[in-house]
């Protein structure tokens, strides 16, 4: 994964969570078994991003404690 920035992998999370709602209801509501699978995928990227995401969590800390 490229060097992100907490506020872009914030919204990569927020992107695929949106993901993950719409497909999941599609495959509830329609029985659309593609549409499942769409949403492990997607839950696959949210696992992918939550490391990356804590560790610009901690180093934005690092940086407000240093201003």
């Amino acid at each position: 994964m490229n060097e992100m920035n907490l506020e872009q992998i914030y919204e990569e999370i927020v992107k695929q969570m949106e993901i993950v709602k719409e497909r999941h209801t599609k495959f509830v509501e329609k029985g659309n078994k593609s549409a499942e699978a769409d949403t492990r995928t997607a839950l696959g990227e949210i696992k992918k991003l939550i490391t990356p995401y804590r560790k610009a969590s901690v180093e934005e800390c690092k940086n407000l404690k240093k201003k």
